[in-house]
């Protein structure tokens, strides 16, 4: 069946499958995998063994129909197809371009439209715009053609992972939570993730290379959680005034004037601590791409478990120890070890107004960021103004983007835990948490349903 339906045109309204790394090459077979719910389940199978006698394919079907006789109903191996998604996106690029020039034909029919066949057509032989990307396209579409044959019908390029679908649900649930073979390393199974959320690049890492993987990314988070101590300190040394004084003599008559001095003990430290944190989940979301997460879900849950260990170790502990605790290191020095949680006891009190502060800064500030979608709004405009050609690249760039659950949840899990700190201690900050979680309600519930 997989050689009758790969002589198939891919459509082209199924783009997120030529979008990563690794593609499922039948369009057929994956509406047979993925449409009909009521009557099959799926797992994913990785690291799948090698076999001198069978293929990829056959060594699926003779494993499974051997190991779940009953519930086995049918699978389709995983390609990989670097090239053709590269020929997929340079033609779909190509389209684009033959649109805009059409469209500038028809606004000006006098005049045929020309171009330049180098770089962004700014150098090269001058040509007429509309033939030279008709052929173009014309000559990608064969590329295209034949590159997906290529795929299908080469051995080197089918990876060692297979969706699996089953008769039952019990089936599925039996074989994605158990261990498939004696060796532990291979036969991996787990519950399949819809298409839109597999993370493809990820499909074929070795079992071995997998646990080094997330052992060198917890290593490098213990160690970026550490070091981030150092700006936080800087940071909080910010609202020391006496601090800034003895570092910068000169500019004390200006610090001690009335709004230099409000502007630096309220909102300072908590907008340079806002400026830290910017390509933090940038840098978490890559550590959890090299973990080896198969789906795009599962990547912002393991992003958020990071992001939400490093606020809780940096933003309230780092900023409560650094801001206060290091001020009175000599009482550090010569008091017993029993002394310390009550001096970092006394501490937390006293960062109540950083921390009034910081909600209002990234809490409020970002719950008004969030219903404006702020930072969407200014990348469609200039891209509305460098990059839109066509009515597509402008859906595109109108494009807002989801809910972003790997930084809010475990934001909103911060402001809890400072309510439920604060409340007994100083409750002067819980209003200002009330009002948070006030417009986070009526902000999220408003994104969720629009």
């Amino acid at each position: 069946m997989l050689r009758f339906v790969s002589t198939l045109p891919l459509p082209e309204h199924l783009p997120f499958l030529l979008l990563e790394n690794y593609v499922i090459a039948s369009y057929t077979s994956i509406i047979m995998l993925f449409i009909v719910a009521e009557q099959e389940f799926k797992v994913l199978v990785r690291n799948v063994p090698p076999d001198p006698d069978e293929s990829v394919s056959e060594h699926v079907e003779h494993f499974f129909c051997v190991n779940h006789p009953d519930h086995y109903l049918t699978h389709q191996i995983v390609y990989n197809a670097n090239k053709l998604a590269k020929l997929v996106s340079k033609k779909k690029s190509l389209q684009n371009w033959l649109v805009y020039y059409q469209n500038k034909y028809e606004r000006k029919p006098t005049k045929r439209p020309i171009t330049k066949t180098g770089f962004w057509g700014l150098w090269g032989h001058t040509v007429d715009a509309i033939d030279y990307y008709t052929d173009e396209i014309e000559k990608g579409g064969e590329e295209e053609a034949a590159e997906r044959e290529r795929v299908i019908s080469d051995p080197n390029a089918i990876v060692p992972a297979a969706f699996v679908s089953f008769k039952s649900r019990w089936g599925a649930a039996v074989c994605a939570q158990t261990q498939q073979s004696s060796n532990p390393t291979i036969w991996l199974t787990e519950w399949a993730s819809e298409p839109r959320d597999v993370y493809w690049n990820n499909l074929a890492i070795p079992y071995v290379e997998l646990t080094v993987r997330r052992l060198l990314m917890a290593v490098g988070l213990f160690f970026l959680t550490f070091f981030f101590m150092i700006p936080i300190a800087f940071v909080q040394s910010l609202a020391n005034i006496e601090g800034i004084e003895k570092v910068l003599p000169f500019l004390k008559s200006l610090i001690e004037t009335k709004v230099v001095k409000s502007f630096i003990q309220g909102l300072l430290p908590g907008i340079a601590l806002k400026i830290f944190l910017i390509l933090l989940p940038t840098i978490l979301m890559t550590m959890s791409k090299i973990e080896g997460f198969t789906s795009l879900s599962s990547l912002e849950r393991r992003s958020a478990e990071k992001y939400h260990l490093f606020v809780l170790v940096n933003v309230f502990l780092g900023s409560i120890i650094t801001g206060t605790a290091l001020q009175q290191l000599h009482r550090f020095l010569n008091e017993s070890p029993a002394e310390i949680p009550k001096t970092v006891g006394v501490s937390i009190p006293m960062k109540a107004t950083f921390f009034i502060t910081y909600i209002m800064v990234d809490g409020w500030a970002g719950i008004a960021a969030e219903i404006v979608r702020l930072v969407p709004l200014v990348m469609f405009h200039l891209k509305n103004t460098f990059l839109v050609k066509t009515d597509q690249d402008r859906e595109q760039a109108m494009d807002p983007g989801s809910f972003d659950f790997a930084t809010s949840e475990p934001r909103i899990q911060l402001y809890f835990l400072l309510g439920l700190v604060y409340s007994v201690i100083t409750p002067i900050l819980l209003p200002f948490i009330v009002v948070f979680f006030a417009f986070s309600y009526m902000v999220f519930r408003h994104q969720v349903y629009c």
